[in-house]
């Protein structure tokens, strides 16, 4: 068979529509994943028991297990444990949100280990407590300090993003998975989705160099 790559331009607009739903979901979920990572990175700073253990299960269970058996958990497990169903779409959602939060909460904890205790006696002698001291004092530091390895985990969710056409989401890799058989021409359908992939994922591992190397180091942290 002829390597016809020319192929690839017939489609190149259903990829990219394709691309553009794998980033939004991309963002999304690391968005929310952040979120709940930093809420669990505080649990887990938690002197309560019933706090700690809990948020700590949770971390250990989503970043010691693969994502791909966290999908199919997820889409097929989960409705029948609660007795109710999800969308394709949903469950996705909910599983790459999970797997964020239990990735990014590390970064968070070790963030806020970063912060000199000092600090947080400051707020005590001043009267700053709980959810001001959190938002105020705590909150950009943290994510001063956490940048860099929170945007090397989206990169990384991006990457691993192509694992929900398993459960049948159209994203970049199911259609090109799907244009590949439409056509029979595998080799340059999936090429292309491996240099889209590439094209996409790679100048945002430099980014996070960049921010490392000069704006952490600029303000000295």
């Amino acid at each position: 068979m002829n390597f016809q790559p020319s192929i690839v331009l017939d489609y190149w607009p259903v990829l990219m529509k394709a691309l553009g739903f794998s980033l939004l979901l991309t963002l999304s979920c690391a968005l929310a994943g952040m979120v709940l990572g930093f809420l669990v990175s505080l649990l887990r700073t938690s002197k309560h028991a019933w706090l700690y253990w809990p948020s700590t299960l949770f971390v250990e269970v989503f970043r010691g297990t693969p994502l791909l058996i966290q999908l199919f958990w997820v889409f097929f497990c989960l409705p029948i444990v609660l007795g109710t169903s999800f969308s394709p779409l949903t469950s996705v959602v909910i599983s790459l949100v999970l797997f964020m939060g239990a990735t990014s909460s590390e970064s968070f904890r070790g963030a806020l280990k970063s912060i000199p205790r000092e600090q947080f006696d400051a707020c005590q002698a001043l009267g700053i407590g709980g959810a001001m001291r959190t938002l105020h004092v705590i909150l950009p530091q943290v994510l001063l300090r956490a940048t860099p390895p929170l945007l090397s985990n989206s990169v990384a969710l991006f990457k691993e993003s192509a694992l929900v056409s398993s459960v049948g989401i159209a994203d970049l890799m199911f259609i090109g998975q799907s244009l590949s058989n439409r056509t029979a021409r595998p080799v340059e359908f999936l090429t292309a989705v491996a240099i889209i992939y590439f094209i996409v994922a790679f100048p945002m591992t430099r980014v996070v160099g960049g921010i490392e190397s000069k704006f952490l180091r600029r303000f000295a942290l």
